[in-house]
């Protein structure tokens, strides 16, 4: 098996080199992509021997080629940027493992879907901001997308318990995140510390702080519904601390399916590199011992209003999707950086959401505009927020 991996130097990306590492099916790396963290991926082309790797900017790819050019007898093709992630997945390659952070892995995550590979997906991006251009043209090339995302994962192994005509509801479960039990009147005092301090998953900042918010469980929502084929009213969300069940799926005779396994994300990137079959791999077990009761309870939407606004994305279509990301991501840095609130993230996201462009994307390259201008006008509501200030709507809409 062949394997083209974006995002290699992130936390999934690592995860999926170990789970590489432990397969009992021959391997081989075809491509390796990330972003400036040019020493890991040095060691790690040390180690798989790609053919193609792929850094950032040309800075990077200096540095990169500086530092593997004392190897005897390896000579990869170096590049980089936007072009360089497209080079990756035009490789020879059985499966993409799309782990890019961020709209940097969507193109070239659309142009594996365009080619008609098997994708092992992680990048929440590419189904949250063009989730129906994705699946469409997944429809019409015969690419086949596999869900590492946790719970998309768990929802894909119960899919299997039955037909998909014979479902009548996805439950995806959440953590509840650090702020599960804070009241609301306390949610403007909270430091990026504490949004970061998440109760079960070590993870990146940005998905740890929506986690916090629950944005992340609703971007899983939103890419659940492309993803399976769901409407927004057949997908619930609710709250597990204890975060052993992932998902579960509510058949029309009245059973319901759920996937259980420790928070461990090598189980669901060797079930989709693997997927028909379950190769075995080393692994943790749940503890039947110290797993006394599991505990269920809804969301609290008006606490955490940005679940609201994925389902309403949802409902809206279009480019409503591609408008949440922008606004979330560039909100959640201005958290982190100290200048506005917690619950500024969720007011910068809806006014975004309100005020955005109202065209049909037809193509990625039109995704990846409105998401552009998106940014400038989320950026723009932040600074002028601040820290303490809370102005009245902007009368500002973009095109």
């Amino acid at each position: 098996m062949r394997v083209s991996l974006l995002g290699s130097t992130g936390s999934i990306g690592r995860n999926t080199l170990q789970v590489l590492r432990e397969m009992e099916r021959p391997v081989a790396v075809a491509a390796l992509a990330a972003g400036r963290n040019v020493a890991e991926m040095a060691r790690q082309a040390r180690e798989f021997r790609p053919d193609i790797v792929s850094v950032a900017d040309e800075a990077a790819r200096a540095d990169l080629a500086a530092a593997l050019s004392g190897i005897d007898g390896y000579r990869p093709r170096i590049v980089c940027g936007p072009a360089g992630n497209l080079a990756a997945v035009r490789v020879d390659y059985d499966v993409l493992v799309s782990a890019a952070v961020g709209v940097a892995g969507l193109e070239a995550t659309f142009e594996a879907v365009r080619l008609g590979k098997r994708v092992a997906l992680a990048n929440k991006e590419a189904l949250v901001v063009a989730g129906e251009l994705m699946m469409a043209e997944a429809a019409r090339s015969g690419a086949e997308i596999l869900p590492v995302d946790s719970e998309h994962n768990a929802a894909h192994q119960c899919l299997r318990a039955g037909r998909r005509g014979e479902v009548e509801r996805l439950i995806l479960t959440a953590s509840g995140g650090p702020f599960r039990n804070t009241p609301a009147s306390e949610l403007a005092c909270v430091t990026p510390a504490q949004a970061l301090d998440h109760p079960t998953w070590k993870m990146g900042n940005r998905i740890t702080v929506d986690s916090a918010t629950l944005m992340n469980k609703g971007f899983e929502v939103i890419e659940a519904c492309h993803l399976f084929g769901f409407s927004p009213d057949e997908v619930d969300v609710v709250v597990h601390p204890q975060s052993v069940i992932h998902a579960l799926v509510e058949y029309r005779d009245g059973s319901v399916i759920a996937q259980m396994c420790p928070p461990d994300m090598k189980l669901p990137i060797r079930y989709a590199l693997s997927y028909p079959d379950r190769e075995f791999g080393p692994r943790q077990r749940i503890d039947w011992d110290s797993v006394r009761k599991l505990d269920f309870e809804p969301p609290d939407r008006r606490k955490f209003p940005l679940l609201e606004l994925a389902y309403e994305s949802l409902r809206r279509g279009g480019a409503s999707g591609c408008l949440l990301n922008a606004a979330d991501e560039v909100a959640v840095e201005a958290f982190l950086r100290g200048r506005i609130p917690f619950p500024a993230i969720a007011e910068i996201v809806a006014e975004t959401l309100s005020n955005g462009a109202s065209q049909e994307p037809q193509r990625v390259s039109d995704l990846l505009a409105i998401d552009r201008e998106a940014r400038v006008f989320a950026a723009g509501l932040a600074a002028r927020r601040g820290a303490a200030q809370r102005p009245g709507p902007s009368r500002r809409r973009f095109a």
